[in-house]
């Protein structure tokens, strides 16, 4: 191709930004991937979520002759594309067992005449011999692989489906193939791109980072309760969703913000399909409802005005921990995530690694991960920053949006509390027999309780010298030296402690141990914001008049979602609301210069949006 046609497609891949789907500039690498699609050649792409995957592959499309097909996993993710995609006049269709036969026939008729731009479908439906003879007839514009990273086991998300995806690359040799996903490190990149045969394709990274999102990590003090008090002090009447590790944790959190009067829903895999349907889109299509949820869910929910997810039990790992994350402030608004975490958490996830069915090796990079993943939580560094460090991203800290540069932690000596803790594991956990913390926190605190006094170790000479730390700091103490690898957790023992060679200098005195005890800020003073975190949040708060504007927008947006049967996010992102609700527009050609608003959103809601900004005049 040459430049200048590179630069004539370019700009018609802009005008439909413009025209089509009401955004002025592409983020990130958007622009990038594009034009390496719309050139014919393989990409491999990394972008966080929330910046814009979609529109990379949805573009080209478009543009180019036959239809993108789109290989995804989850059928709420197709049919809200599909429907988003309607809203703009943009033929689309989904292939997937939520269709009737008549409705596939109807889809598939409409791939082979020619009517489609975007055609939806399954991974497993795709590699059927059906549809692989349908494909060979009418030569797909290019083939789009989202949540790229199901397809190796060094993921997160292992999908088997997804491992035979491979055979594109022979079936449809010209036919460019865009793998995406929003978490990959440089071992799962390497991996997509063998499975998928794209060693040649131009893999292309963009910044990990979600300023908008700050990151607050605090240890467990009575988790629900925890997450009550969030709640109510930030994002009370919000839409949020609690992960949790168990099906059980997801229905009694469930309960129990019902109790307390917020509108939650429970999500998990054991659940009817049917059940979990309704919620889900209960969820997407209601405002203020809370969803606590096991990992089932999440992958694929566009709803962008989430605004907080809080985890009430630890991820497996940061790469777990930064999607599930990431499904908070889609709409580049300000959002929190929040987790609270344990030693439990620790040994629970220990134990499900070694319980897989996955290989050694897997099992071992595994555990690094979850080891790499506990040295975050204790860390008192800049969240973001190591974070993105993980995925080999530099960041200048203070990041200024996350606990440990809001509200920076003071350190205080504890080489002698360490010492204590690690001598008293030694003489405990002789004969092989292992206990953990909280049996070692006892035996310092000198509480003779029946499992103490059952083995003897009210006996022990370290047996009540650690009354100047309360059970809670020892704890902590515990968490330092399991993270530092002073100590090992064995998930087969409930969590029973043995020292490792790593202990010896703490305990002759060469290394010396800081904890870490949170400071309140003084009274009066706020934490200052980095700029970049600062500017996502909103520059003023709405004043009396605006947020009256705003709900009635709100109001008028649910009645037009309610009407068609769609999320009311799939009509206008409350970016585009508040943005009507600060400056008014004055006629059509005002509305159409909105943010994410096209030629024919324009033309289909002005009227109906324009007569309630009139009445609040």
């Amino acid at each position: 191709m040459t430049a200048g046609a590179a630069a004539a497609d370019l700009k018609k891949a802009r005008d439909i930004l413009r025209g089509t789907f009401g955004h002025e500039n592409f983020l990130g690498e958007q622009e990038r991937v594009i034009a390496e699609t719309l050139a014919g050649r393989d990409v491999l792409a990394v972008m966080p979520t929330g910046g814009g995957k979609s529109l990379c592959y949805q573009i080209p499309a478009i543009l180019r002759a036959g239809a993108g097909v789109v290989v995804s996993p989850l059928i709420a993710l197709m049919k809200d594309q599909v429907d988003a995609l309607a809203q703009n006049e943009v033929r689309a269709a989904y292939w997937n067992s939520s269709l009737t036969q008549k409705k596939a026939d109807e889809v598939c008729a409409r791939f082979a005449n020619g009517e489609l731009d975007l055609f939806y479908v399954a991974p497993e439906r795709l590699l059927s011999d059906f549809c692989l003879q349908m494909l060979r007839k009418n030569p797909p514009s290019l083939f789009a692989i989202d949540e790229a990273h199901c397809i190796s086991q060094w993921g997160h998300d292992f999908r088997p489906d997804y491992l035979h995806l491979g055979k594109l690359a022979a079936e449809f040799p010209g036919v460019p193939r865009l793998a995406l996903t929003a978490t990959a490190d440089a071992r799962t990149r390497e991996d997509i791109a063998e499975k998928l045969k794209m060693k040649q394709a131009r893999e292309i990274v963009a910044s990990f980072d979600r300023p908008n999102i700050s990151y607050e990590i605090r240890p467990k003090r009575g988790a629900r309760e925890q997450l009550m008090q969030f709640y109510r002090e930030k994002h009370e009447g919000e839409s949020g969703i609690v992960y949790c590790l168990t099906r059980r944790g997801a229905e009694e959190t469930a309960e129990r913000l019902e109790k307390e009067g917020v509108r939650a829903l429970p999500y998990h895999a054991g659940m009817d399909s049917k059940t979990r349907a309704d919620y889900q889109e209960k969820f997407k299509r209601e405002e203020g409802i809370v969803i606590a949820a096991t990992v089932a869910f999440g992958m694929g929910i566009d709803k962008p005005d989430v605004r907080f997810v809080a985890h009430i039990n630890m991820p497996k790992n940061i790469e777990s921990y930064y999607q599930e994350t990431g499904r908070a402030g889609r709409d580049g608004l300000a959002s929190e995530a929040v987790l609270f975490y344990g030693m439990d958490d620790v040994r629970a996830l220990r134990k499900w690694i070694s319980e897989s069915r996955a290989p050694e090796t897997v099992k071992k990079a595994e555990r690094k991960k979850l080891d790499d993943f506990l040295l975050l939580c204790e860390s008192t560094q800049c969240r973001r920053a190591q974070i993105l460090a993980h995925f080999g991203e530099e960041y200048s800290a203070p990041c200024g949006n996350c606990d440990n540069c809001l509200n920076p932690p003071q350190m205080r000596e504890a080489t002698v509390a360490a010492q204590k803790f690690l001598s008293c594991v030694a003489r405990a956990c002789r004969g092989g027999r292992n206990f953990n913390a909280a049996h070692i926190a006892d035996i310092l605190l000198g509480k003779e309780t029946e499992r103490v006094n059952q083995f003897g170790h009210e006996k022990l000479s370290t047996f009540g010298i650690g009354g100047e730390l309360r059970k809670a700091e020892w704890l902590a103490l515990a968490r330092r030296l399991i993270s530092g690898g002073k100590m090992e957790a064995d998930e087969e023992r409930f969590g029973g402690l043995k020292l490792t060679a790593a202990a010896k200098p703490v305990l002759r005195g060469e290394e010396t141990i800081a904890m870490r005890e949170r400071a309140a800020p003084a009274k009066g003073e706020k934490a200052e914001r980095k700029p970049s975190a600062q500017k996502y949040k909103l520059q003023e708060p709405l004043t009396a008049e605006e947020s009256a504007r705003f709900e009635l927008l709100r109001a008028e947006r649910s009645r037009l979602a309610q009407a068609q049967n769609v999320p009311p996010y799939v009509i206008f992102h409350d970016t585009t609301l508040l943005a009507m609700a600060r400056e008014p527009p004055a006629d059509e050609a005002d509305f159409a210069q909105l943010p994410g608003v096209g030629a024919v959103k324009a033309k289909r809601y002005a009227r109906p949006f324009l007569r309630v900004l009139r009445k609040t005049n």
